[in-house]
């Protein structure tokens, strides 16, 4: 069965290139990206998981941990990280989880035999402080993903989960946000004292909250 939005994903325990990982005492109180990639010593995958490490400080100062995932082995997953290193000028410091057996490939449903067979797709989930699923993504092996955008989910989601608001379309860090429909104006008024713009009764725009 395929996880859903909202739902406590499984733990698991199984070996990574830095080490055995019991998924939830690694996560901790953390945020984090599991992401999927097809195989080692591909071109997509490689320029992938150097742009995941240069963005490293990006996702730790939202309280995010970045965990990769293919089904080769750890063996495999070290040789290919000298590779990925010197290619994008990068160092690799989080996990690649080995997952041989498809263990934890089979839990997450990363496996589209239509697609790949076999083999994982380019799967991104985001999963909050409380192990539930907030975000799945799911491309194709001949498309790299763009990890901008996922920093941008993870902006969002954590400003709506501490804010009556919403993030319209293409919505930034620092820009406009739409308030709640469950909040009538005169609740509106109270919690955003900057005020907010009534484009139509439905679609209010306020200042980002906590900027």
């Amino acid at each position: 069965m395929s996880l859903k939005l909202g739902d406590v994903v499984p733990n698991f325990t199984q070996a990574s290139s830095m080490g055995e990982i019991n998924f939830y005492e690694w996560a901790g109180d953390s945020w984090v990206v599991l992401f999927s990639h097809p195989a080692d010593y591909t071109p997509v995958c490689t320029t992938e998981l150097g742009e995941v490490a240069r963005l490293k400080p990006e996702f730790e100062k939202r309280n995010v941990k970045v965990l990769a995932l293919s089904v080769d082995s750890v063996e495999s997953h070290l040789g290919w990280i000298k590779d990925i290193e010197e290619v994008n000028n990068v160092k690799v410091d989080y996990p690649i989880l080995a997952d041989e057996d498809r263990k934890v490939s089979t839990l997450y449903d990363m496996i589209h035999p239509n697609s790949l067979n076999n083999l994982t797709v380019r799967t991104v989930f985001i999963i909050d402080p409380q192990k539930r699923l907030r975000l799945t993504l799911t491309y194709p092996a001949s498309t790299g993903r763009n990890f901008a955008e996922i920093l941008r989910v993870i902006d969002s989601l954590q400003l709506t989960d501490n804010y009556s608001v919403a993030t319209p379309v293409n919505w930034q860090d620092g820009q406009d946000c739409v308030i709640v429909p469950s909040l009538s104006d005169e609740e509106a008024k109270q919690k955003f004292p900057k005020g907010f713009n009534a484009v139509k009764p439905y679609l209010r725009l306020t200042p980002q909250p906590n900027k």
